[in-house]
């Protein structure tokens, strides 16, 4: 789409009662300001659970959430595959973190070998694994996407599988990521999934305008003063490199519960 449209960029959160357990409106309320903040009008649609999906959206925003949580998301997302499929091939926008992401792909295996279908956007399928995957986590993107390296928060029992041909977000440096293969998330044509927590978007506002230039254009996404961000990116950063007994400390906080 063009930066020179007539209609203000909608970003659907989906579902907020259900797959917002993480804070990941955090990430809808980033894309709604930084548009904002270049004189580009845009509004943050909230889609209740139970509520039909609309095709109108610009953006799809699906989050994390516990595991009753996520299957009842997950009939909701069915119901409207089509909806949303027909908004892809109009040009919007689906972002998904750790259960919304995995909602993207075929089917999620649970633990007692219960299978939930997916919406089937991505070939990729989703494991329980044994023992969750917590911590910070650090993802650096392939070079070809022009996305600087991610900082973000894991916290998930799955391990996710990326069907032949499908791309990662990035590879992980720090963290488990997917928890398969080294790498964390999915990057499509207008579709971006990932495990990352934090939320994401305020710790990395790179990869909000990468969602949002998909939207109104490249040449719409000016420059914005990001040094408060810097500041946070900087110390999450440090605490995800930290070694020895400072992380052996902050291991034993994140995993003593």
């Amino acid at each position: 789409m063009s930066a020179s449209r007539d209609s203000a960029v909608r970003v659907g959160l989906v579902y907020p009662e259900l797959l917002g357990t993480y804070g990941d409106r955090g990430n809808a309320v980033v894309l709604v300001e930084r548009c904002r903040r270049r004189g580009i009008d845009a509004e943050l649609v909230e889609v209740d659970a139970g509520a039909p999906i609309p095709e109108t959206l610009d953006i799809y925003l699906f989050g994390g959430g516990e595991d009753d949580a996520q299957v009842m998301a997950a009939a909701g997302m069915r119901a409207s595959a089509a909806t949303i499929s027909a908004a892809l091939d109009g040009g919007a926008v689906v972002f998904a973190v750790c259960a919304g992401f995995q909602l993207l792909g075929t089917s999620y295996v649970a633990g007692d070998g219960d299978i939930l279908d997916g919406l089937g956007l991505v070939d990729l399928e989703t494991r329980a694994g044994d023992g969750r995957l917590i911590g910070e986590c650090l993802v650096v993107p392939d070079g070809g996407s022009g996305i600087p390296l991610l900082t973000g928060f894991e916290n998930h029992g799955g391990r996710t599988t990326l069907g032949t041909g499908v791309a990662p977000l990035g590879h992980v440096t720090v963290g488990h990521g997917n928890g398969v293969g080294g790498v964390d998330g999915v990057l499509g044509e207008r579709i971006l999934g990932t495990y990352l927590h934090g939320p994401v978007l305020p710790r990395n506002p790179v990869l909000a305008d990468h969602l949002l230039a998909w939207v109104v254009g490249a040449d719409a996404i000016t420059p914005l003063d990001d040094a408060l961000v810097e500041r946070l990116r900087a110390e999450r950063l440090g605490e995800a490199t930290l070694t020895g007994f400072a992380a052996r400390r902050r291991d034993w906080h994140l995993n003593r519960g």
